[in-house]
């Protein structure tokens, strides 16, 4: 096929192009910076309609993950790249006759504050969703949805916070946290949430983008399907980076005015605050979904279960820590030169 990747400096954009070109796909991404792939490639922001449509010229199928997915920032720039960014590629996909849309949306966009026990995917909430990200991806996605038709079959798959090896929404956030001691337990950390492994999200994008023209016009929740407790999923992932795992606790109404103080002050001074809103429902409240639906409706299951994919970020950190100076040995506090074997 003849596939366009929006996003593709992201983790998931990424490897969704890798495994697209893998399997002898045509490929090209779209992005603003270079993603290094062997691909096509056309360097522009998502929100350009002229450019848009130039990359999707000749395509059989788009696969949008191309957004804005800051935990802060002015609800413009959510609008710009998550809004007006699909609202693009929908034109886009009509204008060039593209067969197929497969939108990447978010399960924030159904997420209200309550626990989400066991459900499928719900409808998108814009006036109710959590934050500028989670309006505005549901905005995106009613977008999406409404563009489906007989020429252009749309599915919004919605991966429910994908990590692995090189991450640095997830993972690098939680690690970097915990190696300067701020990662801290909400609550009691029991709540129970659901997270995907990079590879079955890509598998599940492809089986998306392969599906048969009349799977169309849902959105999908797609996750590993097996829910753990919150605070054993940050110990995991600290874990296998190496890092201290959660230390203390702050009561959930103590960790929510905390994240609003801090969110004013950072608003002020620029950057991603230490703690946000958002952060504290994600870990207080449970989140996980039935996955019958979506396996049944793309004739997929994931590959790589949650013990499989931290060995696999454990063996990840330990390739990519920094190794020893061969030339400079110590022994006993002393430097020694390598390849001696004065003093032994």
């Amino acid at each position: 096929m003849r596939v366009l990747v929006t996003g593709a400096t992201g983790m998931l954009g990424r490897e969704i192009a890798r495994a697209l070109l893998a399997r002898g796909d045509e490929v090209t991404v779209l992005q603003r910076r270079p993603s290094g792939l062997d691909c096509a490639e056309v360097l522009a922001d998502i929100a350009d309609p002229a450019a848009v449509r130039r990359a999707t010229r000749g395509q059989d199928v788009v696969v949008h993950l191309a957004a804005k997915v800051d935990v802060v920032g002015a609800w413009a720039e959510y609008a710009r790249a998550n809004v007006q960014g699909t609202r693009a590629v929908v034109a886009a996909c009509r204008t060039s006759s593209v067969g197929r849309l497969v939108h990447v949306s978010s399960p924030s966009v159904a997420h209200a504050g309550r626990a989400l026990a066991g459900v499928g995917a719900e409808p998108a909430e814009p006036a109710r969703a959590r934050g500028h990200y989670a309006r505005s991806k549901a905005l995106a996605e009613q977008e999406a949805l409404a563009a489906d038709s007989p020429g252009l079959a749309v599915l919004c798959l919605r991966p429910h916070l994908v990590w692995g090896p090189g991450d640095t929404q997830l993972v690098g956030r939680v690690v970097a946290r915990a190696r300067s001691r701020r990662l801290p337990r909400i609550g009691s950390g029991a709540a129970l949430v659901d997270t995907t492994y990079v590879d079955n999200a890509v598998t599940a994008l492809l089986a998306a983008a392969d599906a048969d023209p009349s799977v169309r016009g849902e959105a999908l929740v797609v996750s590993n399907g097996e829910p753990r407790p919150v605070v054993e999923v940050l110990a995991s992932l600290c874990q296998a980076a190496g890092v201290p795992g959660p230390r203390g606790a702050v009561p959930v109404p103590v960790a929510r005015v905390a994240a609003a103080a801090l969110e004013a002050a950072w608003t002020r001074r620029g950057g991603e605050p230490p703690l946000t809103r958002f952060l504290v429902e994600q870990l207080s409240t449970a989140h996980w979904f039935d996955q019958r639906h979506t396996r049944r409706v793309l004739g997929w299951t994931p590959h790589v279960g949650l013990h499989e994919g931290f060995a696999r970020l454990r063996r990840w950190y330990a390739s990519a820590a920094p190794r020893p100076d061969p030339t400079r040995l110590r022994f006993h506090g002393v430097p020694r030169e390598s390849g001696t074997a004065r003093g032994l």
